[in-house]
């Protein structure tokens, strides 16, 4: 029997690159999507250095283009015969509050957040009815806690986790698994990704310049001490191999700490008591 083929996006830099190399030497045929093929030298790289480069196969696909997304899963089904996992990683940081920005950036978030997912969601799940595999989508901690200066993003991964919640139990009559993995703080690009240029987004914020001041430098802390992408990647491909996996899974002891004040937390008291205090 050929060996199980996973699908995964965003895998240029940390927990995405981590799952791809993590996923293959699992013994997973590997197929490693990002935007732009020309950032995938890390990651041809770091699977050459884990001696499984002949499982892992680079792939281009910009998941907010949905005509995209269907072409490159049914070319991987055409290539290989069959999908038996999707990981959707691929994702956008994103730090502003709706007062100071457009709603247009505020869309431009859910494109990749939240309907990015959905396309390469719908174009699978036909393929995994046909292997009973497993979808897997990377959210975050933070959809489950609304962060300060997190709107948008927040508002799109509790928009995914939302969606996948309410998928798990259709999907799984046809024998298709849901998880959505959840990060706290990570050390990987993801951040500088944001393109924050901190001094000058104070300075643009008005009113709200301080809270933000005050947020940035608690952020800056955290991250500080963040999980490595590698040790969130093992809660990633943990999840693939596992044979009933959980519905949801927390990838540190300091996130599931973090999204249990929301699970315990009914009148919404504990979780503004936290948040509070990052703005301070």
């Amino acid at each position: 029997m050929s060996a199980p083929t996973v699908l995964i996006t965003g895998t240029s830099t940390g927990i995405g690159l981590e799952t791809a190399v993590g996923a293959a030497r699992a013994g997973w045929r590997t197929v490693a999507t990002l935007r732009d093929p020309a950032r995938a030298d890390r990651l041809r790289a770091a699977a050459d250095a884990a001696g499984v480069g002949d499982l892992l196969e680079v792939r281009r696909l910009d998941v907010v283009d949905q005509a995209e997304a269907a072409a490159c899963v049914a070319e991987v089904v055409a290539r290989h015969g069959r999908l038996d996992a999707v990981i959707n990683n691929a994702g956008a940081g994103h730090v502003g509050t709706l007062e100071r920005e457009t709603v247009d950036v505020v869309r431009a978030v859910m494109e990749v957040n939240f309907f990015g997912v959905l396309h390469v969601t719908r174009a699978a799940l036909p393929h995994l009815r046909a292997t009973r595999g497993r979808l897997i989508t990377v959210t975050s901690v933070g959809g489950v806690v609304g962060q300060p200066f997190n709107e948008a993003y927040c508002a799109a991964k509790f928009a995914v986790e939302g969606f996948m919640e309410s998928l798990a139990p259709v999907a799984a009559t046809l024998g298709v698994s849901v998880t959505v993995i959840e990060p706290g703080a990570v050390a990987s690009e993801f951040v500088a990704n944001v393109g924050l240029d901190a001094e000058a987004a104070v300075a643009a914020a008005g009113v709200y310049g301080p809270a933000l001041r005050a947020y940035l430098d608690r952020t800056a802390a955290a991250f500080a001490g963040a999980q490595s992408p590698a040790d969130a990647a093992a809660a990633v491909v943990a999840t693939l191999v596992d044979p009933e996996p959980a519905p949801r899974v927390q990838t540190s002891p300091a996130a599931r700490q973090f999204v249990g004040v929301k699970l315990a937390d009914p009148d919404g008291l504990g979780v503004t008591a936290l948040t509070a205090g990052w703005v301070r």
